[in-house]
């Protein structure tokens, strides 16, 4: 057998590079609905920043008291403020500065104060979506009341570069956030995750290719995790697994050798037989007296040597599939049992099946299925076993029933246990073994439907897809 090679996966395959590169992805996937908000914040407080720059450059015009003040003073005020105008609005009267020249052509206005969470996220997207300058008008209250109002006339362009210079910062940030994080994600993830799941292949591994191997099994862990908990039951289940092939093999050895005994000891009951077919020619009243135990017990012993042949032989029986009246079938096997058992032939056989029922089976060996149970219940010190016939869904059930005193306790346990599940002493408890065989190489399977005093059922089952073609005839 070539046993299949594991390579081991490259860094950038590995179980740890895609827990990485997701845990970055994750990361910056936060870091996007964060910045979203934030660069909406960040414009607000640019805007709020410069009307309050703006309320602070018209105090001086509000001190001198005809309010009036050079060109130069102008303009340095509003150079400080980084505006063309201010307007300062209060209940009694207004300020109004301007520099020289004309006043530039307002593209949009600003309110701040009856903007919302969603209108300064819708603004910040527009203005950073956009590549030429615009001169917008912003709308704010002072710092110190709300009684006055500052307008300022502002380029957006100045904005925009302060808000792409904020989100190349926010984006350096998440980087270095993401890295580092899945970094230690990696590191955790390799020594609690990765490595403990590569001890596990290494050993299921090394156990398919060997496992007569002791070495190849994984060593016991006190982890209380579930890789923990995975490495016991691995260590378990190859102990186990490597005990059951090892009896798998003697068995298979003790199943060669009981063939081959069994082979000899058919040739040696032959030769018994022909001696008992003179013997039976004899006047002598002993002999006429002693004879029927004797066939019994020959036939007892032929069919323990066929039943084992047939049990070793093969694993599942081929089926030849034919279409033929269940009726003759269950008649057949009772003629042929009467015959067979010397010791029950004054047992009744009773066929409920209806005449006309036909069924898809192989015929040989449903035969040899249904006469294992019906001789079992004979031997069992049945008198009377009944067969019928019925559909139960999607199942078709052959019921074989019996009135013997029931199955013991230790049969009913090992009810398809070869040499186990034998009912009376000598048996071989290989019967129901090989007729579960036939049932399932059918599709089908074999159940006790109820034991006890008033006797034994069984149920012996076939699909109705492979009944495909029989029918009902009369």
């Amino acid at each position: 057998m070539i046993v299949p090679t594991y390579p081991r996966h490259p860094l950038l395959k590995s179980l740890s590079a895609k827990l990485l590169l997701l845990t970055i992805i994750f990361i910056m996937v936060g870091e996007v609905l964060i910045y979203v908000p934030s660069v909406a914040r960040f414009r607000k407080n640019y805007l709020e920043e410069h009307v309050a720059a703006a309320r602070l450059a018209a105090i001086p015009m509000e001190l001198l008291p005809t309010r009036s003040v050079t060109e130069e003073l102008r303009t340095r005020l509003l150079v400080q403020s980084e505006s063309y105008n201010i307007v300062l609005r209060k209940p009694s009267s207004s300020i109004f500065i301007h520099g020289p020249g004309e006043i530039p052509l307002v593209t949009e206005t600003f309110d701040l104060r009856h903007a919302n969470f969603v209108t300064w996220i819708m603004d910040a997207a527009r203005a950073l979506s956009r590549l030429d300058n615009r001169v917008i008008r912003v709308i704010g209250t002072a710092p110190e009341t709300d009684d006055i109002s500052v307008e300022v006339l502002l380029d957006e362009k100045p904005m925009r570069i302060a808000m792409w210079e904020f989100s190349v910062r926010i984006l350096l940030l998440s980087i270095v956030i993401s890295v580092t994080t899945a970094a230690f994600v990696f590191i955790a993830l390799r020594a609690l995750m990765v490595r403990p799941m590569g001890r596990l292949i290494e050993s299921m591994t090394a156990f398919r290719a060997n496992p007569e191997n002791e070495d190849a099994d994984i060593g016991w862990t006190e982890r209380a995790d579930e890789f923990g908990t995975a490495q016991r039951e691995l260590g378990v289940m190859q102990r186990e697994l490597r005990q059951a092939l090892r009896q798998r093999q003697r068995l298979a050895a003790l199943g060669s050798a009981v063939a081959k005994i069994n082979h000899d000891l058919r040739n040696s009951l032959g030769t018994a037989m022909l001696v008992s077919d003179r013997l039976a020619t004899s006047e002598d009243p002993d002999v006429k007296r002693v004879l029927p135990r004797l066939f019994a017990a020959i036939d007892r012993a032929v069919n323990l040597c066929s039943q084992t042949l047939d049990f070793a032989s093969q694993d599942s029986p081929k089926l030849s599939l034919t279409i033929f009246p269940l009726h003759d079938l269950i008649s057949e096997i009772g003629s042929s049992i009467a015959g067979s058992d010397g010791d029950h032939r004054t047992a009744k056989w009773k066929n409920h099946v209806d005449r006309g029922q036909m069924i898809k089976a192989d015929r040989d060996q449903l035969f040899r299925a249904i006469m294992n149970v019906g001789r079992n219940a004979y031997q069992a010190g049945a008198k009377t076993v009944s067969v019928s016939f019925r559909r139960d869904n999607d199942r078709l059930c052959i019921e074989v029933e019996d009135d013997g005193p029931g199955l013991p306790d230790k049969a009913r346990k090992n009810l398809f246990t070869p040499f186990m599940s034998s009912a009376r002493r000598g048996g071989t408890g290989l019967g129901l073994v090989i007729t579960r065989d036939v049932m399932r190489a059918h599709g089908g399977d074999v159940s006790l439907m109820g034991t006890g005093e008033g006797g034994t059922k069984f149920c012996l089952e076939l699909p109705e897809e492979v009944q495909e073609g029989a029918r009902f005839w009369i």
